[in-house]
């Protein structure tokens, strides 16, 4: 396996780790992406997930398993769903998810940054997603990622076409949250940022954004369990004590 999970303290870091092949995805590692993101969800230490590569992010989904692994229509389905599961795994994190993006971050690359909360890119990173360049159609969900960053316009020119975009268009765009020149220095200052927030509160953002983007507009018992959980927890008064002592919280 060519993925490498470390965690140590509040901020854990997932890096697809196949240099020689520009951080191309490979099916097990697709598959072993879900078990990957169980241990992260179920460490109480960590509260942030960096998902990163190196030179690359990734380059997408490996080629060469194509005429292997995914041939045939059923080597494809199968194929396609551990991709699934594992872009469902990055997205369904109860934990804010943060992706650190240089150089090439291509088709499922761009598939798993997406699925991460935050985008953080460097100056040279370069963006695509290429089904047309396969005579593959892109899954519901991940379009629905796409649709959600960029809007319906930008996301058809992006599928339409399989061209790449640079890191400026992809900020221009809304695909990413930011672009840096040190991309290493920000997303460790984002994520230790986010660390030091009430859980509760993140917890609670998370679920609400998500639950905006799947089309729920009214609040409903999920929601309002949401606030419960928040006025009734440790940090909710540890915040207010904190703000009345006028010195940070400790949470």
């Amino acid at each position: 396996m060519t993925l490498r999970l470390d965690a140590a303290g509040p901020v854990a870091t997932l890096t697809i780790d196949r240099p020689a092949k520009r951080n191309a995805m490979s099916y097990r590692m697709w598959s072993s992406l879900p078990g990957l993101l169980a241990r992260v969800r179920d460490d109480p230490d960590v509260r942030v997930l960096v998902v990163r590569g190196g030179e690359h992010f990734s380059a997408g989904a490996d080629i060469s398993e194509f005429s292997t692994l995914r041939k045939g229509a059923d080597g494809a389905a199968r194929y396609g769903e551990a991709v699934h599961d594992g872009g469902r795994a990055i997205a369904t994190l109860g934990k804010p998810t943060v992706a650190a993006v240089n150089g090439f971050c291509v088709g499922g690359g761009c598939e798993i940054a997406l699925a991460c909360d935050l985008r953080i890119a460097s100056t040279g990173a370069k963006f695509g997603i290429t089904p047309a360049k396969l005579g593959i159609v892109y899954d519901l969900t991940s379009t629905k990622r796409l649709v959600d960053a960029v809007g319906p316009a930008w996301a058809k020119q992006i599928l339409f076409s399989g061209e790449l975009i640079d890191s400026a268009t992809a900020l221009r765009i809304g695909l990413v949250n930011e672009v840096h020149e040190d991309l290493d220095t920000r997303v460790e200052e984002l994520s230790e940022v986010i660390a030091s927030r009430a859980r509760v509160s993140v917890r609670g953002a998370k679920t609400i954004v998500d639950l905006i983007t799947d089309g729920q507009h009214e609040e409903d018992a999920v929601v309002r369990a949401l606030y419960d959980e928040a006025v009734h927890s440790p940090e909710y008064a540890e915040g207010v004590q904190a703000f009345l002592e006028k010195r940070a919280p400790r949470f």
